[in-house]
């Protein structure tokens, strides 16, 4: 079902950011902020990295590697590009996860056979405790399953930390928490509205921690809020007898 037009379309990006901190979601995609510090430079360089190892299309053995492919939902109103999708060679069967390429109006349509699918997402540092990074690839693995009606059952990040990827299970509890933050990523974008600001341990590690001032705007906040408490207080002898 065709829920988005194109103008509505929101970068697949912007959930990851949506999911680490709304402000920082709204700033960047509402307010068009954005600034790179250390830990941005390298996921850049990460990611030029994977678009220069080799041709976009790569193949090794049983084994396709796409590099920069276009990626639409129309269903969830998302764009993007994906940095990996793997095509791994499937004997077909009774497989419902093998597409059958040479009768789709794809980029690799002159594939013969049958060949499941699986997104891998490049990230510089190390694997998170929270989803943000998850809830990016399966949105990738949302918009391939819609365009090639198929479904996916796993997908991977890749770290540059560590060197190595996370296999990561599209189960449904992710699928229902990645639909759920595009709802939510839609509803924000759609308000034109900047969440105020919630100084956390997350912060130390935000590009935009000097143009967002959570600090600042957290303390402003508490200070008015103990100036509004004393004023509304009750003075100390109220409701005494004299």
């Amino acid at each position: 079902m065709r829920m988005f037009e194109d103008s509505d379309l929101r970068p697949i990006s912007a959930l990851q950011h949506l999911a680490f901190c709304k402000r920082q979601c709204a700033l960047i995609h509402i307010e068009q902020v954005w600034a790179d510090n250390s830990l941005t430079f390298e996921g850049h360089r990460l990611h030029r990295k994977v678009d220069e190892a080799g041709a976009r299309r790569e193949r090794r053995g049983d084994v396709i590697i796409l590099r920069g492919l276009s990626l639409k939902s129309y269903e969830l109103g998302l764009i993007g590009i994906a940095d990996v999708v793997e095509l791994h060679r499937s004997d077909g069967g009774s497989r419902t996860d093998a597409v059958d390429f040479s009768q789709l109006d794809f980029s690799v349509r002159d594939l013969s056979g049958h060949w499941t699918v699986s997104p891998v997402e490049y990230k510089r540092g190390k694997p998170k405790k929270n989803d943000c990074d998850r809830i990016q690839l399966c949105a990738q693995a949302l918009c391939l399953e819609e365009r090639l009606n198929t479904r996916i059952e796993f997908g991977a990040l890749y770290y540059g930390t560590s060197g190595r990827r996370t296999a990561v299970e599209l189960n449904s509890e992710l699928r229902s928490t990645t639909i759920d933050a595009c709802h939510e990523l839609h509803g924000l974008l759609n308000s034109k509205t900047t969440p105020k600001a919630e100084f956390g341990p997350k912060c130390r590690s935000c590009s935009l921690k000097d143009i967002c001032m959570p600090e600042l705007l957290d303390l402003r906040e508490n200070v008015q809020a103990y100036l509004a408490n004393a004023i509304d207080a009750p003075s100390s002898d109220e409701g005494v007898d004299s």
